[in-house]
């Protein structure tokens, strides 16, 4: 299982020390972890050194490094450069997509997005029959913005009527801003993996975004976090505790149904990011979606196991 490392105070010391990520306050070892485990880096502090050995090291293993700022969103990420055998063809098959091909993909990512909107709603005994309409209202490149309309209905029928989805609020967005953050760093480190540029996306076109495609493959997979999110009961003032933040990595290793069995999110984001190099290649048609929409251990979601490990002592 993948381990999610956040480093949050001040002066740390980041090396390598042989196979393990060390890391050091004032000369002394706070504590070790296999780099072989990681799965991604949270710098969420200022001051932080690193050594080129360490971040060499994350980077032949394809773990970002993001940075976040206020509110826990993200300002910055470190990716390999390269990490697949095959990487150029992919990449410039990916470049020469063309706009029907994009646009059907996106339909089918909006109508994932919506059907897992669904679900949850569905999982709260909320009223969920305008999804399942919108859902199949979508169209080629959805340019009916089916989207957005889902989400207004979906975010004040899960959070109630006076909830805005605002980057820059406390409780409930900040918790929602650091999951997503964890889901962006997974899905971008699967891109990557698969051969695929991280920055030629699908649907998403906002300004010099490094990470556009990860916005795009991402989005079926947020409602998973805003389900745990729903189940921590986060007040409108809560702040993010280290409970909240181990809550939602886990959700990282929240199992989905797939054909090869019970899958956890991050290596499904693998075959999906996989699939969609084939796709771009002309070897299959289709994205390699799971069986189910939402994770199976609905009411375990938030205790899935230990994906969290803090670098603060």
């Amino acid at each position: 299982m993948g381990r999610i490392v956040e480093i949050t105070s001040p002066g740390r010391s980041i090396h390598k020390d042989r196979g393990f990520l060390a890391v050091r306050d004032n000369g002394h070892t706070l504590g070790r972890i296999p780099l072989d485990d990681i799965d991604t880096v949270i710098a969420a502090s200022q001051g932080i050194n690193w050594s080129g050995n360490c971040l060499a090291a994350l980077a032949e293993r394809s773990v970002p490094i993001v940075f976040v700022g206020k509110n826990f969103t993200p300002v910055s990420h470190i990716l390999p450069i390269a990490a697949h055998h095959n990487q150029g063809e992919i990449i410039q098959s990916q470049a020469d997509a063309g706009l029907p091909l994009k646009k059907r993909i996106w339909a089918d990512i909006v109508r994932r997005k919506i059907s897992a909107q669904e679900a949850i709603l569905r999982h709260y005994q909320l009223d969920h029959m305008r999804l399942n309409r919108l859902k199949s209202e979508v169209k080629s490149g959805d340019t009916d913005n089916r989207e957005a309309l889902a989400a207004q209905y979906y975010w004040r029928t899960l959070f109630g009527k006076n909830f805005t989805r605002d980057r820059v609020s406390p409780g409930v967005n900040v918790a929602l801003n650091y999951g997503y953050a964890i889901l962006r760093a997974a899905t971008a480190r699967a891109i990557v993996a698969a051969g695929l540029h991280p920055s030629l996306s699908i649907y998403h076109v906002s300004g010099g975004d490094a990470l556009r495609l990860a916005d795009d493959l991402m989005e079926p997979f947020r409602p998973s976090f805003d389900m745990a999110v729903k189940d921590m009961q986060i007040g409108a003032q809560d702040e993010l505790t280290p409970a909240i933040k181990t809550d939602l990595a886990s959700v990282l290793q929240a199992d989905f149904a797939t054909e090869n069995g019970r899958t956890p999110m991050s290596q499904v984001l693998v075959r999906l990011t996989q699939s969609l190099a084939r796709v771009y290649m002309k070897k299959c048609r289709f994205l390699d979606w799971p069986h189910s929409d939402m994770p199976i251990l609905t009411t375990d979601i938030a205790t899935m196991g230990e994906a969290w490990d803090s670098a603060s002592p």
